[in-house]
């Protein structure tokens, strides 16, 4: 039985604006991954797919039995355009999937092989790939496009014998004189769309953008006489270093495109060593998804399945872009500064008469409303640069003319350090080390902040701890009064391991070069406009997760106790040490709420259940590698060279931080505690 068509699968006008689909390629075997393709786009609301059938792979022992189960199984959620491509080793000229076949009408042959098998699940067939890259095609072995043209034209013919619209293949970058041989040659008058390929951001290809090149091809086609269509069958952008906001522009930009149809690539990244037919050796053809290889998504995945195409267009207009707004100059530089700490500095800052930069890539979902609130309060006195810490050209133009900087721009998750440890090094220590490369090469370098972790002591696992009520302690008394600098360091997890690198390029860049440079080792920090997840904030993501009715999860067994410090007290102590920079250059500090603000988890669940009026439902997994079960801050280092000391005790700040978490939500003041003696008592300890 034929396919029902998609509800969105007839054509557009220009005015509607281009059909959007994907571009996802499948190996043999992956069925698994084909269902998570699909869920994704039917996240995204997209009902296009442009994938690849492989006459290589059809031509081995399994490939039967695969697209007879891949064709049917994609026809049921999306309308395919298959791509069929690279010619089995036996069939070539030479044994490898680019090469001409011997005989151009065995592709022919393959065409009407797979239309009668399959034909009941495509319109549409694309006829080959990209025939002007050597990993697709290899023109060495077909100097004037005979083979090339004499194989498309005859599997062209037939497929519209067979009932079947036909695409030419894109070349990128745009070869108008190859459009002119396959006129010549006759290919066109059996071509109902005409592909291009095109990706912003290839700098080895000089690009003008769309408009430019689809007019090129537009004029071409009519000067020939052509009646055929104009598809963008396959562009992107590449977030190999980090740009998630410029592929949001990208898709944005080749919205605006007037053709009809336009493929997206992909849906994920690609693994390495995964490509079909040739290995990748450009570390950019690994990064094109809208997810990671984990699944993580990026911000354009997060945008386009929140808030649709119209999403992404308004998050482009809402977004700045360089060089508008007031000239930059005496700027406070704070990377990663839409994130919840970075929000707090600068509203302080902010409200003080100083000017302000946040240099983010949005790329943690939520932090754009963080950005949007800076902007109500404060207008143009706050600008954003969306741009990612490892691109050492935009971090250079940051710091330019900053008077300082704080940086707060890093990849925070333990768990995501484990998937992918590359992703993490780079983030942390590679981007880290482009910032001290900017400040170096100043005249006269304003003074950093750096905020590490308390992760790089490791697991703590010499601690020989006793179990008290609700919580560990430490047999020792004397380790009671917290964990000092002079602790040893032990990197433990990759994550450990990259921000205990960028600690220590951060101090030696102030031995070495004589940079102003100060640490902090920082232990819990929460407040309002923390966006918490099991990964990274966990007191707000406690509350958040009580607040929705959500069961929360627990790590071991819930007695580990850390010391909680509200964001305002770390504030005041950033500016301290600003202020006392040149005493304080090339050290690092513990910083924390120290012993008067420790909590264990069990005993924050409590606290929230008195606040929430009902106990929240937990589930008990196992311990997570380097899970500390106890840690605490010893600050006297610190407040020694500054006087400073935290004002906002744990029981105040919680409340302080849930009241925030309800009033954004739009959701009434939590219940009045009955007893204020019971819950001082959790903080007697």
């Amino acid at each position: 039985m034929k396919r029902a068509k998609a509800p969105n699968s007839k054509p557009r006008t220009a005015a509607a604006g281009p059909l959007i689909g994907l571009v996802e390629w499948f190996q043999p075997g992956e069925y698994e991954r084909v269902d998570r393709v699909l869920a994704d786009m039917a996240a995204l609301g997209v009902r296009e797919l442009r994938t690849g059938i492989c006459w290589a792979d059809w031509y081995s022992s399994g490939g039967d039995g695969w697209y007879a189960w891949l064709l049917p199984r994609l026809a049921k959620s999306v309308n395919i355009l298959p791509c069929f491509l690279y010619t089995p080793a036996p069939l070539g000229i030479v044994p490898k999937f680019s090469s001409p076949p011997q005989t151009p009408k065995a592709y022919a042959d393959f065409i009407d092989v797979m239309i009668t098998r399959f034909g009941e699940y495509f319109d549409w067939i694309e006829l080959w790939n990209q025939p002007n890259n050597p990993n697709e095609w290899d023109a060495r072995m077909d100097p004037g496009w005979d083979i090339f043209s004499e194989m498309i034209g005859g599997a062209a013919f037939w497929a519209r014998q067979r009932g079947k619209k036909t695409v030419l293949p894109g070349t990128w970058p745009l070869d108008l004189p190859w459009l002119g041989l396959m006129h010549e040659r006759g290919v066109l008058k059996y071509i109902d769309a005409v592909g291009i390929h095109g990706f912003p951001g290839a700098s080895e290809f000089h690009w003008d953008g769309w408009a430019h090149e689809v007019e090129a091809i537009r004029q071409r086609i009519e000067s020939l006489g052509v009646e055929a269509r104009i598809w963008i069958t396959q562009t992107g952008f590449s977030t190999w270093r980090g740009e998630e906001s410029a592929q949001v522009r990208a898709l944005a930009g080749a919205m605006e495109t007037p053709v009809e149809r336009i493929y997206w690539q992909s849906v994920y990244d690609r693994a390495p060593l995964c490509s079909a037919g040739s290995l990748h050796s450009d570390e950019r053809d690994y990064h094109y998804g809208l997810k990671r290889v984990d699944g993580t998504p990026k911000l354009l995945f997060d945008i386009w399945s929140q808030n649709g195409f119209e999403g992404v267009r308004n998050a482009v207009r809402k977004s700045p872009t360089r060089g508008t707004g007031p000239a930059r100059h005496g700027h406070v530089l704070i990377t990663g500064g839409a994130g919840f700490i970075g929000t707090n500095l600068a509203h302080r800052l902010l409200s003080s008469g100083r000017s302000v930069l946040i240099y983010d890539d949005l790329s943690r979902p939520g932090v754009e409303h963080n950005v949007s609130w800076l902007r109500e309060q404060h207008g143009e006195r706050v600008q954003v640069e969306v741009a990612d810490i490892r691109n050492p050209d935009a971090i250079r133009a940051a710091v330019r003319s900053a008077e300082q900087v704080f940086h707060f721009a890093a990849q925070v998750a333990v768990t995501t350090s484990l998937t992918d440890p590359r992703h993490d090094f780079e983030v942390n220590v590679g981007g880290t080390l482009n910032l001290l490369e900017a400040i170096r090469g100043r005249e006269n370098p304003p003074p950093l902040l750096f905020t590490s972790t308390n992760k790089v002591y490791g697991g703590l696992t010499d601690l020989a701890l006793e179990k008290n009520c609700t919580r560990y302690q430490p047999l020792d008394a004397a380790l009671r009064t917290g964990i000092g600098e002079d602790r040893p360091l032990d990197f433990h997890s990759p994550y450990g391991c990259s921000k205990g690198a960028a600690d220590q390029y951060v101090l030696d860049y102030a031995r070495t070069f004589g940079l102003p440079a100060v640490v902090f080792r920082m232990s819990c920090i929460y407040g309002p406009h923390q966006m918490g997840n099991e990964d990274q904030g966990w007191v707000a993501h406690f509350l958040i997760r009580a607040i929705e009715g959500e069961p929360i999860i627990l790590y071991g067994d819930g007695m580990q106790v850390r010391d909680l410090l509200f964001v305002e007290d770390l504030v005041d102590a950033f500016l301290l040490a600003h202020s006392n920079i040149h005493t304080l250059s090339g050290q690092a500090f513990n910083i924390g709420g120290g012993l008067g603000n420790t909590i264990s988890l069990l005993e924050l669940l409590e606290l929230i259940g008195r606040l929430q009026g009902a106990r929240q439902a937990v589930q008990m997994k196992e311990w997570r590698p380097g899970d500390q079960r106890y840690y605490v801050s010893d600050t006297r280092k610190f407040k020694s060279a500054t006087g400073w000391a935290p004002k906002i005790n744990a029981q105040e700040g919680i409340e302080r931080l849930l009241h925030w978490l309800l009033e954004s939500r739009g959701l009434p003041a939590p219940r009045p505690i009955a007893s204020k003696e019971g819950l001082r008592a959790l903080f007697a300890h």
